[in-house]
């Protein structure tokens, strides 16, 4: 995520640096002491999250948050606790971080920030329909491709899915759902509301289980009778 910082103390502003140095994924495009200076600037660049203080001289954070046509992710950070309230009003507003910020405390809101970036961004979802025996994912803003008969299992983890072929496992932010639709029917099923399998894969079938590869996953009661059916059953 590209980022800026806005606050009117330097001080301030290396903490919140040097605590964004050990994060891989985030990237300070910008420091400014001012919010005119930073408004300047986001009316020719475009960043996903900015850092706000409250206080500033002449023009306060909220007034400059009034100046944002399409406005990022913004984290606050200030030394005052009495606008929290105020500031949850916006969407847009991920944390509000009270000054000391610790670091246990900056790496949660990252996470939040993370998360709402993920949902938003075009390049981290699973991608159009699948063409032919190919399907692309997004992955940190790269297109990968893979082989639909290489995948063996898909896995829901939270707000991810893991998709895990023979060669290489995937976690791409979606929903088992939506990597169901753009799956052959054929050839995959949900057995259980956290997987679907290739049905193709399945090494064993013990009880309310089945193995695949080394993984043995859970077959629900709801779902045995269409996988007993999908068998070809001696």
């Amino acid at each position: 995520m590209n980022c800026i910082i806005i606050d009117d103390e330097s001080t301030a502003r290396a903490i919140i640096e040097k605590l964004c140095g050990d994060l891989t994924k985030i990237t300070i495009v910008g420091q400014f002491s001012n919010a005119i200076q930073a408004i300047k600037y986001l009316n020719e660049n475009k960043v996903d999250l900015i850092f706000l203080d409250i206080h500033m001289p002449d023009f306060s954070g909220f007034d400059f948050i009034k100046t944002l046509k399409n406005p990022p992710n913004i984290i606050v950070t200030t030394s005052d606790q009495n606008y929290a309230l105020q500031a949850f009003e916006y969407d847009f507003i991920v944390d509000y971080l009270v000054k000391p910020i610790t670091k246990e405390r900056f790496q949660k809101a990252i996470l939040k920030a993370e998360k709402r970036w993920a949902k938003s961004s075009p390049l981290n979802s699973i991608e159009g329909k699948n063409t032919g025996n190919v399907l692309y994912v997004n992955i940190d803003r790269r297109l990968i491709k893979i082989d639909i008969p290489s995948i063996y299992l898909i896995e829901a983890k939270g707000d991810y899915i893991n998709v895990k072929t023979h060669k290489k496992n995937y976690t791409v932010h979606s929903t088992l759902k939506k990597i169901e639709a753009k799956l052959p029917e054929q050839l995959f099923l949900k057995i259980h509301r956290s997987y679907i399998i290739n049905i193709n894969e399945i090494i064993d079938i013990e009880d309310s289980s089945v193995l695949i590869e080394k993984d043995v996953i859970p077959v629900s009661r709801k779902c045995r009778p269409e996988l007993m059916r999908r068998l070809n059953l001696l």
